[in-house]
């Protein structure tokens, strides 16, 4: 719902209170839903984007997009869609700075769902991702979710605060938050392993069928109504950690659709996230560079 332009920067080094030269700068369409999409195209999945997007960004942004592979959908809107700066150096520091988005106004928010509802039947899955722009209610993903449940359309829901909160209200099959959005939604501090688990088991209670929640280099903790997984990396020399919990949930969600279980789908998403962390900047690894991190990941079941 909220796509942008991703400028990404390279810099010699980031320091406080100290200039920085920058080594690069590239811009590329981004937004959590459309490096989803890639991630899923590039493993060889079949995926549509629906964007809302206006203004001079918005037609540079399409522009962008002819080469992406997979079809988009654009739904036109008055305003300018978000500019957002990577800044990351040659440590793999990185700070990532977004703009808020555009105001939709309630014609284009109902223009997005009737595009949204009338592809519905042609699909299995429904990936919800990422914030919502000034003018769109917070219930906006859940009414969606509602929508794909009546059309037997299965959904992740990849998002953060009230948007979250609800969405997990309507019943998502999936739910991919990471550390800090888990600990936002549940106004509490994750520490330790022990806290992390508990923490998706109580997302799960809210009201979603599975839960994988994304803990960065400790990989992640996948609750589903059978069982509890706990999905541990390889340690990897992290470059650019910024789109690896984008790259997590396009992976779970393409092998939960290629017919995999639940703890496998699991441990691709955590190798997707891992082999993505080792790119520069807001860079995806492929198929065969997430097969060989995927190798290596170590799968445990967790105690109910």
């Amino acid at each position: 719902m909220n796509p942008a332009i991703d400028r990404t920067i390279a810099v010699d080094r980031l320091a406080f209170d100290d200039r920085a030269y920058i080594l690069s700068s590239k811009d590329s369409p981004g937004g959590r839903g459309i490096n989803a999409a890639r991630v899923i195209h590039s493993f060889g999945g079949q995926t549509t984007a629906i964007i809302p997007a206006g203004g001079d960004r918005g037609a540079r942004f399409e522009h962008y997009m002819l080469d992406c592979g997979f079809p988009i959908t654009t739904v036109p809107i008055r305003n300018d869609i978000r500019l957002n700066f990577t800044i990351t150096d040659r440590h793999g520091l990185t700070i990532k700075l977004n703009e808020i988005g555009p105001r939709l106004d309630r014609g284009e928010i109902s223009s997005v769902e009737g595009t949204v509802e009338s592809q519905l039947a042609n699909a299995s899955w429904l990936m919800l991702c990422g914030s919502l722009p000034p003018g769109v209610p917070s219930d906006f993903y859940a009414q969606l979710i509602t929508r794909a449940r009546r059309r037997n359309v299965r959904t992740l829901l990849d998002t953060d605060g009230e948007a979250l909160a609800q969405g997990i209200e309507a019943n998502p099959t999936i739910v991919t938050p990471n550390q800090q959005e888990a600990e936002r939604l549940l106004n509490t501090v994750l520490l330790t392993r022990s806290q992390s688990i508990a923490a998706a088991k109580r997302i799960q209670s809210l009201g979603a069928e599975s839960v994988v929640l994304s803990l960065a280099s400790r990989g992640a903790i996948g609750v589903s109504k059978d069982s509890i997984q706990e999905a541990i990396p390889p340690r990897v020399d992290a470059i650019s950690p910024i789109g690896s919990g984008d790259a997590l949930a396009a992976a779970v969600l393409w092998s939960l659709d290629r017919g995999d279980k639940f703890d496998e789908a699991v441990k691709w998403g955590v190798a997707a996230g891992t082999a993505s962390a080792k790119l520069p900047g807001m860079n995806f690894a492929s198929l065969e560079q997430t097969s060989e991190v995927h190798n290596e990941i170590d799968l445990r079941q967790v105690d109910a």
